[in-house]
Order: C-alpha cells, then structure tokens, then sequence
C-alpha cells in the first residue's frame, strides 16, 4: 500500500471525518452547520431589522402608525412570554435526558412542541384580527408591509421550529436519545433559542418602539 493510499485510509487522525469533528477542533459537524446556517440567519433578520428600523425613522412625525393603537400589544406580549417559556422548557427536557431521566425528557420536548404550536396559532388569530377588523393588511401602508413581512418570515421560521421539536419529540418517545447521545435535541435546541430571541427584538422594535 502506498504511502498517499495509508493517508487517505480510515484514520481518525484525519483533518475531516464522516462522523465527528472537523479540522481536529472536537466541535461535532452538526454543531459547526448549525452554527453556520445561524450565522446566515442572523444576516437575514439583521437586514430585514435594519430596513425596518431605517423605514420608521425616515418618516415625517405623525405619517406612522402606533403600535398601541394598531396593534394588539397585550396578546403578542402574551404570546412573547409563552416562546421565552418553551426555551425554558426545552432546557429542562435537554438537561433531563443528559441527567438520564427520560420521562422528564420527553415532556420537555412534548411542551415546547405544544407551545410553539400555540404560538403560531395566536400569530395566526393576530393576523385575522388585524386583517379583517382592523383593515390592516400589506399593501395599506409602509408600516403594514413590514410588519407582515418581519413577523411573517419569523412565524415560518416557528413553524419549521415546531415541525422539527415534533419529530424530535418523536424520537425521544422512541427511545433515540440517552446521556451520550441527544445530539438531535441539542441542535434543534440552538435553532430554538435563536428563533426566540430573534422574536424578543422583533416585539421590542415593532409592538413597543
């Protein structure tokens, strides 16, 4: 065998391997792709904040809407509060199956699940609400086009989230995950919080500012 064929061999001594870490860092492959798909993430939301933020303090005083008039703070505050509480969830049902409680485990995953699903569906009844009673739709003025483009990206992002926590959930009443292996759980996690906290500074700019 030649010496560039033993190179190239199963080794894990390799820069890059199929299952593990990249580069020797001993950061798993699926971390450094969530991290990455984040990043690309916090670009979108970045411009999408920064245009919005630009927008609204360009117009003449009086030319927009408030938000405490046009929109329905208490119930979006509700809702804010119930995604911060299904990251803490989350937390409590990763930290049980490291602890190798499974029980625990599972309803932590089960909650957040249910939680972001009624997330969504308060996002939903808020645009129905705004839509057909309030006459608030995308094309009636600037402020309308951001808000349902803003909150509107940030809801498929939930839905996804919640489709994932679900299969997730899935796995976990199968019995997939244990103190050595709840990768799955973990990286759904990353993706969970970074959804969440990307709604705290929507509600911040956009329901209270």
């Amino acid at each position: 065998m030649s010496h560039a064929t033993a190179h190239h061999g199963g080794s894990d001594d390799g820069p890059l391997m199929a299952h593990g870490s990249v580069l020797n860092l001993g950061i798993p492959n699926g971390k450094i792709a969530i991290w990455l798909f984040l990043a690309s993430e916090v670009m979108f939301f970045t411009g999408l904040i920064g245009a919005y933020i630009v927008t609204r303090f360009g117009q003449a005083p009086g030319n927009w809407p408030q938000p405490h008039i046009t929109l329905n703070v208490p119930l979006t505050a509700f809702n804010t509060f119930l995604l911060i509480c299904s990251s803490v969830t989350l937390v409590w049902g990763l930290q049980s199956i490291q602890a190798g409680d499974r029980a625990k485990g599972n309803w932590g995953l089960f909650l957040t699940t249910v939680i972001g699903a009624v997330f969504v569906g308060v996002q939903a009844y808020e645009y129905y609400e705004l839509w057909g009673h309030r006459g608030m739709r995308p094309d009636t003025n600037i402020f309308g086009s951001c808000f349902y483009t803003m909150t509107g990206f940030h809801g498929l992002h939930v839905a996804g989230g919640v489709i994932a926590m679900a299969i997730v959930t899935c796995m976990g009443l199968a019995g997939k995950f244990n103190p050595k292996s709840y990768a799955a759980v973990e990286l759904t996690g990353l993706y969970w919080h970074f959804v969440d906290l990307v709604w705290i500074i929507l509600f911040a700019i956009v329901y209270l500012m």
